[in-house]
């Protein structure tokens, strides 16, 4: 979620980060990245807790990375943490899947109020389907839908999704670029051919570039195009939120200028 936030704030958004961190030396600095990147952290919470914090190991061939991480459950948030006037001043909020029942609570506030609430499905767990259902475009990781529906193709997970789900239906497929999901229409679009050096990010990457083109109501093809530049470029680069784009790269890649 940081390296999201700290994307569409790099994409020109205002961005603000609704969450908490620990006290420790790891949550300072998350803090301070997000205010050096110009996220709003001002409705940060403090648990007296250690930051959650992982390890990263990239395959210097490919780019490809494992991640290994531990996340102490004094960093998750309750109801009675959450301000829904606070939610429905956003013109759109994002959610993911770490703290599934503080997602799922303010994606309802949020959808109450009338704002579009996009999310992060990265992992499956039995509030998985819940979660779907509470946020108006759900993004999956490729691996998911299977998991979820059953369906071994991408298209027909999608499609089965589409049953109980009138939103728009996203996936992201990693080096074989995006599918999405409008209504009955499928719009499926390649991946920006780069080298990649570290992939670390580009997920969260693709989501703020897909939350910035939904604000600028692109059409599915070129919302999908734009999000996969941004992507792009950040495999380009080492870390996450050292590999987010400037707007002006991201569209030099889109023209191809």
């Amino acid at each position: 979620m940081a390296t999201a936030m700290a994307a569409c704030a790099g994409l020109g958004l205002r961005a603000a980060y609704l969450g908490s961190a620990g006290n420790d030396h790891n949550g300072r600095l998350i803090i301070s990245e997000l205010q050096q990147r110009g996220v709003d952290v001002s409705n940060v919470m403090t648990r007296e807790c250690a930051n959650r914090f992982a390890v990263i190991a990239v395959d210097e061939t490919s780019g490809e990375r494992i991640v290994l991480w531990d996340r102490d459950d004094r960093l998750n948030i309750t109801s009675a943490d959450l301000d829904p006037a606070l939610v429905a001043t956003a013109r759109l909020v994002h959610v993911d899947d770490e703290d599934q029942e503080a997602a799922i609570a303010v994606a309802l506030v949020a959808r109450t109020a009338g704002v579009t609430v996009t999310s992060d499905i990265d992992r499956i767990t039995d509030r998985t389907h819940e979660l779907v259902a509470a946020v108006s475009v759900p993004i999956f990781a490729e691996h998911v839908l299977p998991a979820i529906t059953g369906e071994p193709d991408v298209e027909r997970a999608l499609r089965h999704v589409r049953e109980s789900h009138t939103g728009l239906l996203c996936v992201t497929l990693g080096s074989g670029g995006a599918m999405l999901l409008e209504g009955d229409d499928l719009v499926i679009e390649p991946a920006f051919k780069v080298t990649a050096i570290d992939t670390t990010g580009a997920g969260d990457v693709f989501r703020a570039a897909f939350i910035h083109g939904l604000l600028r109501e692109l059409p599915p093809r070129d919302l999908l195009r734009f999000s996969n530049a941004a992507a792009a470029i950040s495999c380009t680069r080492a870390g996450a939120m050292n590999s987010v784009p400037a707007l002006e790269e991201v569209e030099r890649l889109v023209t191809g200028a």
